[in-house]
């Protein structure tokens, strides 16, 4: 499936018993206290190209699918223990185990049309050089992240791209 995912025919709940517990928030300077101490929403990489996501935060819940891909973005939304709830760039939601997420900022290059290239340029400035062409869905290591502008790398391409973009980094969010 799109981006690594692969599906099960298994229904993800959100309805779990103790899920009061569980801290979600809109913007991470509202945020709560978190098992982990860091801000919630905030966006990290699958550490492995295998990893299970399964339908509650404990080995006990279905494995509701598995990404097949290192490297891809997601938004934890939440935490209980050591489990992250995440959502990807197609909205799937899900629980992982914290140690087979990132703090390694990666990006999928989101366009309107699925046809459509997102350009890639030599600076951060429209009128400088165009380095490449990306497709929706390639998914970028992002360097750094200011004025509307980030730097991402992948196997074959270096360059700037607009923030709006990507999906992996917030608007207006500064990554150095």
């Amino acid at each position: 499936m799109r981006l690594g995912r692969s599906c099960c025919a298994v229904v993800i709940t959100c309805c779990l018993a103790g899920a009061s517990a569980i801290t979600t928030t809109a913007s991470a300077k509202d945020a709560s206290p978190t098992t982990s101490g860091l801000p919630l929403p905030r966006y990290v990489s699958l550490k492995s190209d295998h990893v299970n996501v399964r339908a509650g935060p404990t080995k006990d819940n279905d494995v509701a699918w598995v990404y097949t891909r290192s490297g891809l973005p997601v938004e934890i939304t939440a935490e209980f223990e050591n489990w992250r709830r995440v959502r990807d760039s197609e909205g799937a939601e899900g629980w992982v185990y914290h140690s087979l997420l990132s703090g390694r900022r990666t990006a999928v290059i989101t366009m309107k049309s699925k046809d459509d290239l997102a350009a890639l340029y030599e600076r951060a400035d429209p009128g400088s050089a165009v380095t490449a062409r990306l497709q929706a869905g390639v998914v970028a290591q992002v360097r750094h992240c200011g004025l509307n502008w980030c730097h991402v790398i992948g196997n074959g391409f270096d360059g700037w791209i607009e923030q709006q973009r990507l999906w992996g980094v917030y608007a207006d969010e500064k990554v150095d």
